[in-house]
């Protein structure tokens, strides 16, 4: 249930006028027994879609009520005694205390048992029965650009720049329109009569600020992306940016500390942007016998930023049973050992809006959503809207959309803050040992969800919302913590010095709210919560642990200079896991 404070760090400027009349009809119908709870929170200019059921089968006096009030009739509901409409949220009220009127709920989305999109398992749909929707928050997509004539995301690309040298901010390679999809789709193009789902994104009234720095193949250079970091850094009080997303990186050859991609974002969030990245998509490649681990890239390893792994649905409607990508990329980060993932999301078998004649799309058939998959019938034919990608891209998106909500519902938070609230709330009641299969090869990966894989735990956009701790507001105190190797004990622990970043007023250390033992879900330091037993790269003595923990036999290029690290980042962009 929303907290109906009504001042200017929960609002926002944009709504003050509305502040009084949204506060006297939330607390009018606020503890109604004849109203969902989902219904709270709406502002009173909002159109809802909502089921009301009548005492008895209505007539056309019943239908005749919720007209009165600005209503529009659907659809009758008999077996319910009841009927569809769409009304201003405003008359919600008065209609319920209608001695005719039983009950008032949403007219809520059904999902399909195949649909895996995600937004389920991060409750996505209680969230947005608070009434946000990311309205006047700018999201900066650093990306392969936007195809905004797309119906879902029309209106919402508020600014658009190119640094490739292409000479166009659209997106030939299909990428970024995806990305941009799933952080702000509205669904035009699946709300339809004949629709059954609807593709939204998580913060459907998002601003879009399109920043192209991937050129048609997906390619770009690190100083492109520099480049478009800077311009969203100027662009901040423009469009109110509060949200870079970057679903890119490279390895990582330097410490972030000199690496000039993390100093950039470094940069963008001590200006006040929470910036999301990708973990990366090589947790995979066992080519050096370290299970995928040390494998996250460049800019996801700085300390600053939050870094997402991406999560399987498994199909299903309910998280308990969702497990690790087996391509996720893992921790630590190469030669400074930081703890990532911070935290993971849905990232498996995503449908999201599509760019014609994107290259993604010519070249994959596996990437082709057939209508029937939202739409009644038996067509095969393929949707010209929407397709099907997978990886860690899309798993940034969902937290980018995230931020975008908290941002609306509290300005006044800190990339800081966003970054620990994330993180405490995240679902983590994550099944340890799971099982993933590629579906062009058939192998089967063996995956565990541990610190390196999962990090805090599961994306949950709802607990976030509805979380009201507050981390310190100074820059870096939910900076990522590090981890060292004890050569005496053979085990790896996270680092807990006396340095300003381990005080016990920070989000690391040993405050009831911040300490390791409620951010991780338990005791950190335990070697099990680190590792788990198919961990095989705990010892000096395998190659795997050269290359992550580093010597003068393994520099620190040795697994990206790799001929087969693209080939598993692709793989798994276009087949995903099954």
């Amino acid at each position: 249930m929303r907290n109906n404070r009504c001042d200017s760090a929960s609002w926002g400027r944009t709504f003050l006028t509305l502040c009084t009349v949204i506060l006297s009809a939330s607390l009018a119908f606020g503890g109604s027994p004849k109203m969902a709870k989902d219904l709270e929170g709406k502002r009173p200019s909002d159109q809802v879609d909502v089921i009301v059921q009548f005492r008895q089968a209505p007539t056309s006096k019943h239908h005749q009520k919720v007209l009165n009030r600005g209503g529009k009739f659907k659809h009758e509901l008999g077996l319910v005694k009841g009927g569809a409409y769409s009304l201003p949220a405003s008359a919600l009220n008065s209609l319920a205390n209608d001695p005719d009127v039983a009950y008032i709920s949403p007219d809520r989305p059904v999902m399909g048992a195949g649909y895996s999109d995600g937004f389920v398992a991060v409750n996505t749909d209680m969230a947005q029965s608070y009434g946000y929707t990311g309205r006047g928050i700018g999201v900066a997509v650093i990306d392969s650009g936007i195809y905004s004539s797309h119906p879902d995301i029309s209106g919402h690309v508020v600014y658009s720049q190119d640094f490739t040298g292409e000479g166009t901010t659209s997106d030939l390679y299909g990428h970024g329109t995806h990305v941009a999809g799933i952080i702000g789709g509205d669904g035009t193009d699946s709300d339809c009569p004949s629709c059954f789902l609807t593709y939204k994104g998580i913060a459907e009234n998002v601003n879009l600020i399109n920043l192209r720095v991937l050129n048609r193949y997906g390619f770009g250079t690190d100083s492109n992306v520099i480049a478009a970091i800077q311009k969203a850094i100027s662009l901040k009080s423009t469009y109110n940016i509060r949200v870079i997303n970057l679903s890119l990186g490279r390895g990582v050859f330097e410490s972030y500390k000199t690496d000039p991609l993390t100093q950039a974002v470094e940069q963008a969030w001590k200006a006040g942007i929470f910036v999301v990245v990708a973990s990366g998509n090589y947790g995979r490649d066992n080519s050096h016998n370290n299970n995928g681990y040390g494998t996250i890239t460049s800019p996801g390893n700085d300390p600053y930023v939050i870094t997402v792994g991406a999560m399987r649905t498994m199909g299903t409607q309910t998280r308990v049973d969702d497990a690790i990508a087996s391509y996720s990329s893992k921790g630590p980060s190469m030669l400074d050992h930081v703890v990532k993932p911070d935290l993971v999301a849905p990232g498996n078998l995503v449908n999201s809006t599509l760019a014609p004649n994107s290259l993604l799309y010519n070249l994959y058939s596996f990437t082709w959503l057939p209508l029937s998959a939202y739409k009644n019938g038996n067509s095969s034919t393929t949707s010209a809207d929407y397709f099907t990608l997978s990886g860690t891209s899309m798993a940034a998106p969902m937290v980018s959309g995230a931020a975008a909500l908290m941002f609306e519902k509290k300005p006044s938070l800190t990339p800081d803050q966003v970054k620990a609230r994330l993180m405490k709330t995240a679902f983590k009641n994550l099944p340890l040992y799971t099982t993933a299969t590629d579906p062009v090869t058939g192998i089967t990966y063996n995956e565990q969800a541990d610190i390196f894989t999962v990090g805090a735990g599961y994306l949950d956009i709802d607990a976030a919302l509805n979380n009201t701790d507050s981390a310190p507001s100074a820059v870096g105190v939910a900076m990522s913590p590090t981890v060292s190797y004890n050569a005496t004990t053979g085990q790896v622990a996270l680092v807990n010095g006396s340095s300003v970043l381990w005080g016990s007023s920070v989000m690391w250390g040993t405050s009831v709210v911040w300490g390791t033992s409620v951010i991780w879900g338990t005791n950190a330091t335990g070697q099990s919560v680190l590792w788990g037993s198919s961990v095989a790269w705990g010892s000096s003595t395998n190659s795997g642990f050269s290359v992550i923990w580093g010597s003068s036999t393994a520099p620190m290029s040795v697994l990206w200079g790799t001929s087969n690290t693209w080939a598993y980042a692709s793989s798994a962009l276009v087949n995903g896991d099954k």
